[in-house]
């Protein structure tokens, strides 16, 4: 799913909008209909339903503030700490996104992490660099080509904005155990009902 930025600063509430514009376009254009097969979970419905804001933050840094440097290349490069409000009926799992709209040609993404219990309401800090975290949790190939989190490292003298994404699922989301940043992306087609984000700032001293 790649979402276009323009080379402003881009500020949450904007940045939310335009989340909410594009995740309407996905869903729109891939669910055609539904099964037909009587399964309790009734498909969402772009056209009759609203996608539900979820809340989500750091106790590590404010919304729009300096992201600190143990959570960048430039310190112990560890994923920050995570929490995030209640979910909205009937989803299934959460996907959390981080990426730098600044970086460069192109989005980047530092992390993806998707099939979180939708019980969840956060992450501790310096998740694992595994596949396979707690429960049915996993991550995916960030685009350092490593998998798991890796923090913020722009180019020196430039300051970047990452933001963190929540989506909340109908479902869980299948793929294979070397699942890329775009993988991710391509499996919410269709299947997000609950969304939100906040963003951090860094630069390299």
């Amino acid at each position: 799913m790649n979402i276009s930025y323009s080379n402003s600063r881009i500020r949450p509430r904007t940045l939310l909008l335009s989340v909410f514009v594009v995740l309407v376009a996905f869903v729109i254009a891939s669910c055609g209909g539904g099964s037909g097969d009587g399964e309790e979970s009734v498909p969402f419905d772009p056209e009759r339903s609203v996608l539900a804001t979820i809340e989500i933050s750091s106790p590590a840094f404010d919304d729009g503030g300096n992201i600190p440097v143990k959570y960048t290349c430039d310190g112990a490069n560890i994923s920050p700490p995570l929490r995030w409000s209640e979910m909205p009926g009937g989803v299934r799992s959460i996907v959390i996104i981080v990426d730098d709209p600044d970086a460069p040609g192109r989005i980047f993404r530092h992390w993806s992490v998707f099939n979180i219990p939708s019980g969840t309401r956060s992450l501790k800090a310096d998740q694992p660099g595994t596949t396979q975290l707690e429960n049915s949790t996993r991550q995916a190939v960030n685009d350092f080509g490593e998998i798991g989190y890796g923090g913020p490292c722009p180019p020196e003298g430039e300051e970047h904005e990452y933001v963190f994404f929540i989506y909340a699922l109908s479902e869980q989301i299948e793929l294979d155990v070397d699942a890329t940043s775009s993988d991710v992306s391509a499996a919410l087609r269709g299947l997000v009902v609950g969304t939100g984000s906040f963003s951090g700032m860094y630069a390299r001293r």
